[in-house]
C-alpha cells in the first residue's frame, strides 16, 4: 500500500479513504499479503486526473458505482438499442498499444468525459470502435491525442445539433413507427453535406 501510494503521490491515509469509498478495486490477496498492480496505479492517475478537471469524489464515485455494479453497461453507455457504433473492451495495455505514448491521465480523463471511455472491472470499453479506429489512425498520423479529444468535442456539439434538427423534423412530420426506419436517411445528409464541405475548405486552403 505504501509502495503504491508512494507511486500516485498521494498518501496512504488518501489510499486508504479512496478503499473505503471504493473508488478502486481492493487488492488481490495471497494469504494475509494484499498485492496492487498496475490496474490499481492507473485507477489513481485517473482519480487525480478527474479531480483536476474539477470532478468531485462524489461524483467520481458514482461513476466507478455504475460502471462496476451489476447493472447493464450498455445503459451506462448510453446505447439502448444497437446501432452501428460497436462498443470494444480493452485491457489498459491494449488500449496504450492503440495510442502509444498518448495514454496520460489527462487524456484519459478528457476521453473519460467525452464518454468515449468507460472502465468496467479491469477492462476499458470504448463506446466506439469506428471512433477508435479513427482516432489511433489520426495519433499515427503525428496528430496529438490531445487535439483529436478537443476536435471531437466540438464535433460532439455540432453532431448533437444535427442530431436534434433531424429528430424534431422526422417527429413532426413523420408517423413515431417511421421515425427509427428514417433515421439512415438523416445520416446521409450529414455525410453528404460534411464530404462537400470538406471539399470546399480543402480546395480553397489550397487555392
Amino acid at each position: 500500500m505504501e509502495e503504491l501510494a508512494t507511486a500516485a503521490g498521494i498518501t496512504v491515509r488518501t489510499l486508504r479513504f479512496y478503499r473505503e469509498r471504493g473508488l478502486i478495486p481492493p487488492p488481490r490477496r495471497e494469504g494475509r499479503i494484499a498485492w496492487y498492480d498496475e490496474h490499481h496505479l492507473a485507477r489513481l492517475r485517473t482519480i487525480a486526473a478527474l479531480l483536476e478537471r474539477g470532478h468531485t469524489l462524489n461524483g467520481i464515485a458514482d461513476l466507478t458505482s455504475a460502471f462496476e455494479s451489476g447493472r447493464n453497461v450498455r445503459e451506462v453507455l448510453a446505447l439502448g438499442s444497437p446501432t452501428e457504433e460497436e462498443p470494444v473492451r480493452l485491457t489498459p495495455e491494449e488500449l496504450a498499444d492503440h495510442f502509444a505514448g498518448e495514454v496520460t491521465p489527462e487524456n484519459l480523463a478528457a476521453a473519460l468525459d467525452l464518454g468515449y471511455l468507460v472502465t468496467d472491472g479491469e477492462e476499458i470499453i470504448h463506446i466506439s470502435r469506428r471512433l477508435l479506429d479513427v482516432s489511433a489512425a489520426l495519433v499515427r498520423e503525428g496528430i496529438p491525442l490531445a487535439e483529436v479529444l478537443k476536435a471531437g468535442a466540438r464535433v460532439r456539439e455540432h453532431a448533437d445539433a444535427l442530431a436534434e434538427l433531424f429528430t424534431d423534423l422526422l417527429r413532426a412530420h413523420a408517423a413515431e413507427d417511421d421515425v427509427w426506419r428514417l433515421r439512415p436517411l438523416a445520416k446521409n445528409v450529414v455525410e453528404a453535406e460534411l464530404s462537400l464541405a470538406l471539399d470546399r475548405h480543402l480546395r480553397s486552403e489550397n487555392g
